[in-house]
């Protein structure tokens, strides 16, 4: 049986990056963004299933796994890369950017991971999510954003300590500010910053991993 991956995120940014690296091994994919233009250029550059999705819907969540599934009966690689960022300090930070980062970031990563357990435990699969350095250490400015992603280290760590018997693996990826769009706002020129294809050749790392070697956090510090 072929080798099958889902990359949600995947139309750009640290996404796209490891989808593009996921396709030159081999893998089939199926990516999930929420931009369908984006989204579609992404899908027929990678020959990829496309799910115009929003992981902040558990619906959406659900229909992103069954597409998948539908297509290719198998799962061995899931990244959870869809995220969101919206700096603030704590004083001034709204109610409703704080729960889009939860509900994106974290909410949406369990979620997806929720769906595709059966899959994953079947292939004995790999789960990446794509966390960030801001949720190792203080992050004045990113009170939401930081506490989400130490939250989904929290959960890749657990997902190993539940499903390490069923031979899924779990890896929480935290860079620090990388070339995306995301970071935009830094105005750091694009050099100056870590690149999605230095987070693509750890997931290929991982890859190459005995089947009892496990990586639970990979941090990524700009030099």
């Amino acid at each position: 049986m072929a080798r099958a991956a889902l990359v949600t995120g995947g139309s750009s940014g640290i996404g796209l990056a490891i989808a593009r690296m996921l396709r030159d091994e081999g893998y089939g994919l199926t990516i999930a963004a929420r931009s369908p233009e984006r989204l579609e250029s992404a899908a027929a550059e990678l020959a990829a299933e496309a799910v115009a999705a929003n992981v902040a819907s558990e619906e959406d969540c659900e229909r992103i796994v069954a597409t998948h599934r539908e297509r290719y009966k198998s799962l061995d690689v899931l990244v959870n890369s869809a995220g969101v960022g919206v700096a603030g300090r704590i004083e001034d930070l709204e109610t409703k950017h704080w729960d889009l980062q939860f509900d994106v970031n974290l909410r949406g990563a369990f979620l997806v991971t929720r769906f595709a357990l059966p899959l994953l435990k079947q292939a004995r699969g790999l789960v990446v999510n794509v966390s960030s350095i801001a949720g190792t250490i203080p992050a004045p400015g990113l009170a939401a954003y930081g506490a989400a992603k130490a939250g989904l280290i929290s959960l890749t760590r657990t997902l190993n300590a539940e499903h390490g018997d069923d031979g899924v693996r779990a890896t929480a990826i935290c860079p620090g500010f990388v070339d995306t769009p995301m970071a935009a706002w830094t105005g750091m020129a694009s050099d100056e910053m870590i690149q999605p294809e230095d987070c693509a050749e750890i997931v290929r790392t991982l890859l190459k991993l005995s089947p009892r070697a496990r990586i639970p956090q990979v941090v990524i510090e700009r030099t």
